[in-house]
């Protein structure tokens, strides 16, 4: 396996990458939904503009009602494309939350956090002292 794939599964996942790969599946899983249902459902999607228009609405989850498929063909196709959906709202709610968590850890690992600047002091002074006694009781 070579290519853009197999390059992109060598490298860590980010949450950014993670994005990027789900947006392209749902727009190239759109496209073939809004085709593959004009091909099915013919009757109810005479051409390929409702079609596309269809399958938009639908792995948006909003879902007008306009045009809606008649056939268990049609169907199964809508339901795949609400599932992509509902993956695409997740995954870039969860990149938008990485990368505040992120921009917010960053923040306080560079202010410095006071309370555990104290805690870290203590703990050290502590250290400190349990090295100084073993050091005295230490024969020789």
């Amino acid at each position: 396996m070579s290519g853009p794939l197999s390059r992109m599964l060598k490298k860590p996942l980010t949450a950014r990458g993670a994005a990027q790969i789900i947006i392209v599946v749902t727009v190239t899983v759109t496209l073939a939904g809004g085709l593959l249902i004009w091909l099915v459902d013919h009757d109810e999607f005479p051409n390929i503009g409702t079609s596309l228009w269809w399958a938009l609405q639908t792995v948006t989850t909003v879902g007008y009602g306009d045009v809606v498929p008649a056939q268990t063909g049609g169907r199964i196709i809508g339901t795949v494309l609400m599932l992509q959906g509902i993956g695409l709202i997740t995954v870039v709610a969860a990149s938008v939350t990485a990368a505040l968590i992120e921009q917010a850890r960053r923040r306080r690992n560079e202010a410095g956090d006071p309370v555990m600047a104290a805690q870290l002091d203590r703990i050290e002074a502590r250290l400190g002292e349990i090295e100084r006694t073993l050091a005295e009781r230490r024969p020789g």
